[in-house]
């Protein structure tokens, strides 16, 4: 393989290598690192006669004619660096190396390669966003311009303008994440881009604000309580003086509002309606949640509902900051025997009727037969089916599941009454 770059490789490791260090070349020209040099060795290993002897005198010519027909129309800000090789006695200056700036690396590309494959990244706009995240007191290096570039315009803009106001607002401690009156933010923006705004800011605003209460919607289901005639729904919320009808030795998480209503009733129970993805923080600091024997998760046999059941799990295995136990997870209706059982009621498509796609997240909390399950509905080959809803298996069945979980307690205490459904 010669050794010898001709002027279209050359063209081709510059465009190369502005795509890997952009970002360095921008944030240098503002003082942040060091300036950066795009250089492409010409001929790599190949300094003496001999050598070229080896190469031949015929592709050594052609080469050379090439570059200095190449080299006699390059922009400003790139050059070509000659060095001496003797070749039979007679000592000459040679291409060796060729330097751009980011400027004239740029034009470089622009006017030789094929614009059908444009350059990932424009310079002008690289450089208005260093320039207006420096001027609006942002912490600016590589990386963070590398991921503020990547943005929407829209998207640039509120983090700029998070940015100002944070600088005007040094204690973000009287609203909660939702409420930060930051210009163009919506309520659900830091969720995305929250650590972003953390580096780009050097402080991180989701430590700062006021918590967002817990608030659980809730169902007695036992019977004892359902003979008083008092209230069978109810919410509870984080620091409320309002406290629950009876503490529960189990507790139910469900994800269907439909399934924590109907539940039929189980002695010292409480049914919760989980909340979807945001289960884990929301119920793992409830006291009584923690304190109850029993908590049992029950979801959606799909991808979505086993994320839920291993973070829900992971989370409350580790005691909370004020001392409240770690607590174990059991699931229902979840296992590799319920995918099979329940398979008639299988569906492939969401409620737009949009095939629901796969799942390569890992859930390292899973059971062996939750994992089974799991790997059956959210492979990236084909499979039956890709869901099963928890409101499609009867609720019958679901105390059938619960009961044989709580195995050991009096028969008669733990006996399901006839259900609504």
């Amino acid at each position: 393989m010669s050794a010898l770059v001709t002027p279209q490789d050359a063209v081709a490791a510059v465009r190369s290598k502005i795509e890997q260090k952009w970002a360095e070349a921008v944030c240098a020209e503002l003082g942040v690192g060091d300036p950066v040099v795009f250089s492409v060795r010409l001929r790599p290993g190949l300094r003496t006669g001999k050598a070229v002897e080896q190469l031949g005198h015929t592709t050594w010519h052609g080469w050379r004619m090439q570059w200095r027909d190449f080299g006699s129309q390059l922009p400003a800000g790139v050059e070509v660096v000659c060095t001496a090789v003797t070749i039979r006695g007679v000592a000459g200056d040679f291409p060796a190396v060729l330097n751009a700036d980011l400027d004239g690396a740029a034009t470089l590309i622009a006017d030789t390669h094929n614009q059908a494959e444009p350059m990932t990244v424009e310079v002008g706009r690289a450089r208005a966003l260093a320039s207006t995240l420096q001027s609006a007191g942002a912490t600016l290096n590589p990386a963070i311009l590398r991921a503020v570039y990547g943005l929407p315009t829209n998207d640039v803009d509120v983090l700029i303008n998070a940015v100002t106001w944070l600088r005007q607002h040094p204690d973000a401690g009287n609203w909660t994440l939702r409420q930060l009156p930051v210009p163009g933010m919506h309520t659900k923006w830091l969720g995305t881009h929250g650590a972003l705004l953390r580096d780009v800011a050097g402080r991180d605003v989701r430590d700062e604000v006021r918590p967002r209460l817990t608030v659980i919607h809730l169902t007695y289901i036992d019977p004892r309580h359902a003979a008083s005639g008092r209230r069978r729904h109810d919410a509870w919320t984080t620091g409320d003086v309002h406290d629950i009808a009876y503490q529960p030795r189990v507790v139910l998480v469900v994800e269907n509002r439909d399934s924590r209503l109907w539940f039929p009733p189980v002695s010292d129970t409480i049914v919760v309606e989980g909340g979807g993805k945001a289960a884990a923080a929301l119920l793992a600091d409830v006291p009584w949640i923690r304190s109850a024997n029993h908590v049992v998760y029950w979801g959606d046999i799909d991808a979505d509902g086993y994320a839920i059941l291993n973070h829900f799990r992971a989370t409350l295995a580790v005691p909370t900051p004020d001392g409240a136990p770690a607590k174990h997870v059991t699931s229902i209706l979840m296992e590799a025997t319920d995918l099979h059982h329940y398979s008639l009621h299988g569906i492939n498509h969401d409620k737009a009727g949009r095939p629901i796609k796969p799942s390569r997240e890992l859930l390292p909390h899973l059971t062996e037969a939750e994992a089974i399950a799991y790997a059956t509905i959210a492979t990236a080959g084909p499979t039956p089916f890709r869901r099963i809803e928890q409101e499609a298996i009867p609720l019958t069945h679901a105390v059938a599941q619960l009961l044989r979980i709580l195995k050991g307690q009096e028969s008669d205490r733990w006996r399901p009454r006839p259900s609504s459904k």
